[in-house]
């Protein structure tokens, strides 16, 4: 097997930012995703945006699960701190890591399958308990890495490559996360990204939980005709597990669209997408306004992208428990543990 393997040189005329990195520090190892999947567009996005923020790579943490999504921050933010958690425990690790260490920036990455299915429970106590974090799915609709399975987020009535139809209610992590209390809840396509940028900057600089829905088209699984989130794809000889699997490379979608506008995206297989991006116009803090809007669209078989709601004055974890504005893992002994007299306090104030 051979191994790409990204050269260390960097062109000297290569603008850096104000931190004085290039946009080539904030990269990560040569994908191996299929050629033209969804997911290396939101990572180069990530990347894009980091490097705007004038981010220190050191100060960031990325933390993932299991799935095609989740090995996408191996492709970016190679001096960063990185966890792999195993599937659907990518939230609780995250939550840990944070109490310990509240000074870092923290970007949870995941898919449909490893947070709408096996991780629901993980994702929703980090969701509602108000973790600092920027948490984004990359949402395709399937299990890319087990074959194409329908995933908790493919729509009713979806077909799957081999024919069969869908008959499961989907999960809508958005409308999950506005009911658990996210404070900063956005969706992105990973084709637009002049609009992905914006959405991934904000949720860095919210200080709460902040959620951004990405849907992600794959270009291997999920092109069939009756598919509401994919791109098309090609394979040789796919009866055959054991026989070598070609994925030929296809150009990524992407568009231009204007604020309030509906896109109708024609996708490699004829399907077609309707995304609707949010009008200057809409508000963003009404909660239940978001909520609303949302049911209205999807009535309408459109799939809403922006930022749908954002609570400036939120409050996180850290704010909720009253912890020290220091890191925990820098606290002494004598801090951590403050003696028999501070214990007898406590106790007395629960009498």
């Amino acid at each position: 097997m051979t191994y790409i393997v990204k050269p260390t040189f960097k062109h000297p005329s290569l603008e850096a930012n104000a931190r004085g990195f290039t946009r080539r520090d904030y990269e990560g190892k040569v994908s191996t995703l299929c050629a033209g999947c969804g997911h290396d567009s939101i990572s180069a996005a990530i990347i894009q945006a980091v490097y705007e923020l004038d981010l220190e790579p050191h100060r960031i943490a990325k933390l993932s699960g299991i799935g095609c999504s989740s090995k996408t921050p191996d492709y970016f933010l190679g001096a960063s701190h990185g966890f792999n958690s195993v599937h659907g425990r990518m939230p609780s690790v995250l939550t840990g890591a944070n109490l310990a260490n509240r000074d870092l920036i923290y970007l949870g990455v995941s898919g449909d399958g490893d947070s709408a299915s096996i991780g629901l429970g993980q994702f929703a106590h980090s969701i509602r308990r108000g973790v600092n974090m920027v948490y984004i799915v990359e949402n395709n609709g399937v299990y890319g890495l087990t074959k194409g399975q329908f995933s908790a987020t493919s729509d009713q009535g979806s077909k799957s490559k081999r024919g069969v139809v869908n008959t499961d209610s989907p999960i809508d992590m958005i409308s999950l996360a506005l009911q658990l209390g996210a404070t900063y809840v956005a969706r992105g396509f990973s084709g637009d990204k002049a609009q992905l940028v914006p959405l991934i900057k904000g949720a860095i600089l919210h200080h709460g939980a902040a959620f951004i829905d990405c849907i992600s088209p794959c270009v291997a699984f999920n092109n069939h005709e009756g598919s509401t989130k994919s791109y098309d794809y090609v394979r040789a000889h796919n009866e055959a597990v054991n026989k070598l699997d070609v994925i030929l490379g296809r150009a990524p979608i992407a568009l231009e669209q204007a604020p309030g506008s509906l896109s109708i995206v024609t996708q490699h297989d004829g399907s077609v997408l309707r995304l609707r991006k949010l009008a200057a116009e809409y508000d963003p803090s009404d909660r239940l306004e978001a909520m609303n809007y949302l049911q209205a669209r999807q009535a309408e078989g459109e799939v809403v992208t922006g930022l749908l709601f954002v609570d400036p004055e939120a409050r996180d974890l850290h704010d909720h428990l009253n912890t020290v504005e220091a890191p925990l893992n820098a606290l002494t002994d004598a801090e951590l543990v403050p003696g028999a007299s501070a214990l007898d306090k406590i106790n007395a104030g629960l009498r």
